[in-house]
């Protein structure tokens, strides 16, 4: 072990400490770390010198940010939902969505910057500033998968469909430089004639999806604190196919790549991704980072006049091949959100890193090039997100309020309809009945006079077309425009039932197909109960004043895994219970949150929108 070790992981430590404590966001933690290696290496401080250990940790390094990129890929952005699985509302929906499909606008989008990486390698090799037309367009063809998911994610737009977009637009930055760089690096370095060779990558990944694809259904049961079964087998795989890939000819890369997506496709707990992040991100891959910057020579690099140019002349070109994607984006959304895709596409890093260390090993590029592009690739990770952040809005369809249909207006459901509209929600109110209509329609809520409460006619009208569908007439209408609209595919559906009884049999059907069930006597009951054990949160519930008892649903991955305590808002809030598969848990400081945990909490109203808004967007990892 040398001196040089030692400051390498110093500086993978403190560097994303120096990055939180004067605030640097602009700046991606793996370009800080590039940055970092060349203050330390010889471009700078020359306190760091490489050695065999420092090259075995960076080639760790690369090939786990390969496995866990292969991870990130998110298959069932490729899949079609079958149409006859879909219920009516689902497949009205489909129907009713744009022409360009997430998938179809990302490939459009790709396929254009792809004729212009062409174009501008054909002028960089007439042009006699680089010859190699092959290596060029593979370069500025690439996407910082990585870097854009880490955005994607801070802005919490990976379920939305920009976000999907801009996903599937880096997976296809990422896998298609990447297989054409293992069929270019074949035929360069004279093995193209075994280049069949690399289909026993896949062959093997195909047989461990075979042999493999129950372990996490069972794993549970037979793994153990020393064990750790899941990080074993993820390592095997890794090991198995990058060995196969480079015993073929293949670059190591490509391996570990396949390797993420077979891991990815066995279907993992989050727990065992999570695992891998902190392997990788919290081990090796800064390695690779740092350690890349350590091998730059930036003091050489500027003495020559050539290179002096080809660095700007780089970053325009890495910029101006995603400029096109401008055009597929196009297609699906606005105008300046379609720029700032195109903006943040222009981010390329990772697999550029990648790419050089492979053309270096070949010798089909020199130090000086070599270090021309990774400065170039360093500006673009400093420039696409910053010009993102500057000129990404919500398209229409991601501001829209959660939608709440009504059917029945009385003395109940439109003081709730009005405090519900106050709250953020769209609400409507429903009726057949003229002497409710007349009695309610100048009240502050929308009331909507029908001809009939039959399903079909509903249907008709678009009133089950909704995120929330309420039911307040008698029994017998609820009972059966309830299971309606559960068979139409709303997915939440309260009816009220005058009397709950355990033996009947309509309340069974109700809550067997998911349906919320109330009534009078139940409601009274816990009314009078909290009147009782807690006088002051009945002041809470029948006045309230600003403050009221809120529910919501924790689907942002961004706040899985937070203590309590440590949930950027919780002066505002006071969090009373947590129900978690249906249990209920007593909440703590030191409790952590999960996904789909239901939370009820207090709070003043003027925050709780903005809470509720954050907790329940849709953002997993």
């Amino acid at each position: 072990m040398t001196l040089s070790l030692v400051v390498v992981t110093l500086a993978i430590f403190a560097t994303p400490m120096l990055l939180s404590r004067f605030k640097i966001s602009v700046l991606p933690t793996s370009v800080a770390e590039v940055i970092v290696g060349i203050i330390l290496g010889q471009s700078c401080l020359h306190l760091v010198k490489m050695n065999t250990v420092l090259d075995y940790l960076s080639t760790l390094g690369v090939i786990f940010l390969m496995f866990l990129s292969g991870m990130e890929i998110d298959f069932s952005l490729f899949k079609k939902n079958s149409r006859s699985q879909m219920t009516p509302l689902e497949l009205k929906q489909a129907n009713a969505q744009p022409k360009a499909s997430p998938l179809k606008t990302a490939v459009v989008a790709y396929i254009l910057s792809c004729v212009t990486a062409v174009v501008l390698a054909v002028l960089f090799k007439v042009s006699g500033l680089f010859s190699n037309f092959m290596l060029a367009t593979i370069l500025f063809a690439t996407v910082s998968l990585g870097v854009v998911i880490s955005l994607l994610k801070e802005n919490e737009l990976l379920s939305k469909p920009f976000g999907q977009t801009l996903l599937l637009f880096a997976v296809l930055g990422e896998v298609v430089p990447l297989l054409t760089l293992t069929v270019y690096s074949s035929i360069y370095s004279g093995k193209g004639e075994t280049l069949w060779l690399i289909s026993l990558i896949f062959i093997a990944a195909a047989l461990f999806l075979r042999h493999f694809h129950k372990f996490f259904s069972f794993y549970d049961q037979i793994n153990k604190a020393t064990t750790q079964l899941d990080m074993r087998l993820a390592f095997f795989i890794i090991i198995t196919l990058v060995v196969i890939a480079e015993s073929v000819g293949a670059e190591n890369i490509l391996g570990a790549f396949v390797a993420g997506i077979v891991v990815k496709l066995l279907q993992p707990e989050k727990e065992t991704q999570r695992k891998l992040d902190s392997i990788g991100y919290g081990i090796f891959i800064p390695y690779f980072f740092v350690l890349t910057g350590v091998k730059l020579n930036i003091p050489a690099l500027l003495s020559s006049p050539k290179t002096l140019i080809l660095i700007p002349l780089f970053f325009i070109a890495f910029t101006v091949a995603k400029l096109p994607a401008y055009f597929g984006f196009k297609t699906r959304f606005t105008k300046q959100n379609s720029r700032a895709a195109s903006m943040l596409a222009t981010t390329t890093i990772t697999l550029v890193l990648a790419t050089l260390t492979v053309a270096q090993q070949l010798h089909a590029i020199t130090s000086q090039q070599s270090g021309a592009f990774i400065l170039a690739g360093i500006l673009t990770c400093i420039f696409g997100p910053m010009m993102f952040n500057k000129m990404y809005k919500p398209e229409p369809e991601d501001e829209k309020s959660t939608q709440v249909r009504i059917i029945g207006a009385n003395f109940i459901t439109i003081p709730a309809a009005q405090q519900l509209s106050n709250d953020g929600y769209d609400v409507n109110v429903y009726t057949d009945n003229q002497t409710d209509y007349k009695t309610y329609r100048n009240s502050r809520v929308k009331v909507n006079l029908v001809k009939t409460l039959d399903a079909d006619e509903l249907i008709k009208q678009e009133i089950f077309d909704t995120d929330i569908l309420v039911l307040a007439y008698n029994s017998e209408i609820n009972y059966h425009l309830a299971l309606s609209a559960k068979k139409y595919g709303v997915q939440e559906v309260l009816t009220y039932i005058e009397t709950r009884d355990p033996n009947n049999t309509m309340e069974k059907e109700l809550e067997e197909a998911g349906i919320d069930i109330v009534n009078n006597f139940s409601m009274d009951v816990n009314v009078l109960r909290t009147a009782i054990e807690s006088p002051s949160m009945l002041q809470v519930l029948s006045h309230g004043g600003n403050a009221r008892i809120y529910e919501v649903t924790v689907t942002n991955a961004r706040y899985a895994g937070l203590e309590i305590q440590e949930l950027p808002f919780i002066k505002d809030i006071t969090i009373s219970r947590i129900f978690r598969n249906r249990r209920s848990i007593p909440p703590h400081g030191s409790t952590r949150i999960q996904l789909n945990d239901h939370l009820i909490f207090s709070g003043e109203r003027d925050v709780v929108q903005k809470i509720r808004k954050s907790l329940g967007r849709l953002n997993e990892e």
